[in-house]
């Protein structure tokens, strides 16, 4: 079986993207981060998705994120609340938080070279998704590229990196359905980006909505 790291973090993408790679038959090793975020129970949920979907290894990396701030997510600012499909879908929110898929992928990187692994999984999404920068495609095939000129593997012809992301081209009722067809438990997951100190979802915030509007479209009930 091929080693692949798979980047987790609770949420309903990255959970499909884990279940899909676990499907295709490789050894997933699951990453995620407490980078000081806000909705930091993600955390719970990545570590019950991992070991339902079979995960080798499980690793938390943490990074102060917060120290810079610079988005609503590591900072005191408000989450928008309430906001329609054609607010979502302009400028880029107050949630992006600055380089950190560029960041989350420099850690899979190094954990993929020394587990001597050419393959990371991502679940970003270029169609329902809440105008971040760093979920486009050329930003992924750039930082392929990138990834195979950096490593020590890739100069001396060891391993040629491939950042997969199944899920780019799908909409959210899209990534819905393929997580049923694999037998994903959503209930595992968490996709709030503002959740009360109990742990409940707001229900109002731009991951809320895209995930309620998933489930709506895709005629499939979240439980």
């Amino acid at each position: 079986m091929d080693k692949a790291v798979c980047l987790l973090s609770g949420g309903l993408d990255s959970a499909t993207c884990l279940a899909l790679a676990r499907r295709d038959g490789y050894q997933c090793y699951a990453l995620s981060f407490d980078y000081g975020q806000r909705h930091k129970i993600e955390l719970d949920a990545a570590a019950r998705v991992a070991q339902a979907l079979g995960a080798e290894r499980h690793l938390v990396a943490r990074i102060g994120l917060d120290a810079f701030g610079g988005s609503a997510l590591t900072s005191g600012t408000a989450v928008p609340k309430g906001r329609s499909a054609g607010q979502m879908g302009e400028g880029i929110p107050v949630t992006y938080v600055p380089a950190r898929n560029t960041i989350f992928l420099s850690f899979a990187l190094a954990w993929a070279e020394v587990l001597e692994s050419s393959h990371i999984f991502i679940g970003v999404n270029a169609l329902d998704y809440s105008g971040y920068p760093d979920c486009r495609p050329e930003f992924i095939e750039a930082y392929e590229r990138m990834a195979n000129l950096a490593t020590k593997a890739g100069v001396e012809g060891r391993t040629t990196v491939r950042i997969h992301t199944p899920l780019l081209h799908l909409s959210k009722a899209g990534i819905v359905t393929l997580g049923r067809e694999l037998g994903l438990d959503f209930g595992l997951t968490f996709s709030c980006y503002d959740p009360a100190a109990d742990g409940r979802a707001c229900g109002q915030c731009d991951a809320c909505l895209l995930r309620r509007k998933g489930f709506e479209e895709a005629g499939i009930e979240d439980r």
